[in-house]
């Protein structure tokens, strides 16, 4: 019986897609290591700070695993959230981990601890990077209901591999932040299916910024993160590799920047019946668009 991603809360997420059994979680609720911010602010805080991690085994190997729960401030990091992300990814590169997993949902920075929490989220930046040029790979996962955004939306893209299911999200901005700074005439939040358009695993995959789309279901993810793990090539962190992604956002933009709707990019890439693409289950969606995507050089 499938269990949906989207539905579940990250600790059986991360239950769910490591061994069973396997997952031992570091820092746990009982150590109580809050943000110190949050009370200072009357605002209601969480003894994990709104992210689990911890090491267990995926497939049997040794990997380091994290998950942030979007049903607190929405998955925001703030220093202490942003602290355990970096420290298990340092972690991982003293123990010479097989991996790290990163189930991410998340709105970006917490507003509440503002440069603290831009701060947090640079340094989680500099660790992916850091664990990619030390030989580890970094797998994130993008399935929950907040999606993924602001910088949080970088870091995944800084990963070896993202992973999401049609109804993840992803991209730099939210919807209704670029509503509020642009207007509704430039984006409507309200919109829910160009949102799922323009945000969604489907667009993300069409145009290279997922390398996989899983249906809404924890054994897909988990699958998919094994098959991730065993198929990712040497981290490539050079000037060639970096000057290639350049390029192919540089072609991105002067192909598409004036496409009024994902469904004009959708066409433009040759996708047969752009207007179906949001009713295709995954499996059939990934088949159609393997020879229409956009493949990135990273």
């Amino acid at each position: 019986m499938s269990a949906s991603y989207l539905e579940a809360t990250a600790r059986e997420r991360i239950l769910a897609v490591l061994d069973a059994g396997s997952f031992k979680e570091l820092l746990p609720p009982a150590q109580r290591v809050v943000s110190p911010h949050l009370g200072q602010l009357d605002a209601p805080v969480s003894f994990d700070d709104g992210v689990i991690i911890g090491e267990g085994l995926l497939d049997g190997q040794a990997v380091m695993a994290a998950a942030q729960e979007g049903g607190f401030m929405g998955g925001a990091v703030g220093e202490v959230h942003g602290a355990k992300l970096v420290g298990l990814l340092r972690r991982a590169v003293v123990k010479q981990a097989a991996g790290v997993i990163l189930l991410l949902e998340t709105g970006g920075v917490r507003l509440h601890e503002a440069n603290a929490g831009l701060i947090a989220v640079s340094e989680v930046m500099r660790a992916v990077l850091e664990t990619r040029a030390a030989g580890i790979p970094v797998i994130v996962l993008v399935g929950g209901a907040n999606g993924c955004f602001g910088g949080m939306g970088i870091v995944a893209r800084c990963a070896n591999t993202v992973i999401m299911s049609e109804e993840g999200r992803l991209a730099m901005s939210g919807p209704e932040v670029i509503e509020t700074a642009n207007g509704v005439e430039e984006f409507d939040s309200r919109d829910r299916a160009l949102v799922w358009r323009t945000t969604g695993g489907k667009h993300r995959y069409l145009i290279g910024d997922c390398q996989q789309l899983v249906s809404d279901d924890t054994a897909a993810f988990r699958a998919a993160a094994i098959a991730a793990l065993a198929q990712v090539s040497a981290p490539q962190l050079t000037l060639a590799a970096l000057e290639a992604e350049q390029e192919m956002l540089r072609r991105r933009i002067a192909t598409f920047g004036l496409a009024d709707d994902p469904m004009d990019i959708w066409a433009e890439l040759g996708v047969p019946r752009p207007d179906s693409v949001p009713m295709l289950e995954a499996d059939a969606f990934t088949a159609m668009a393997q020879a229409h995507r956009i493949t990135s050089p990273a």
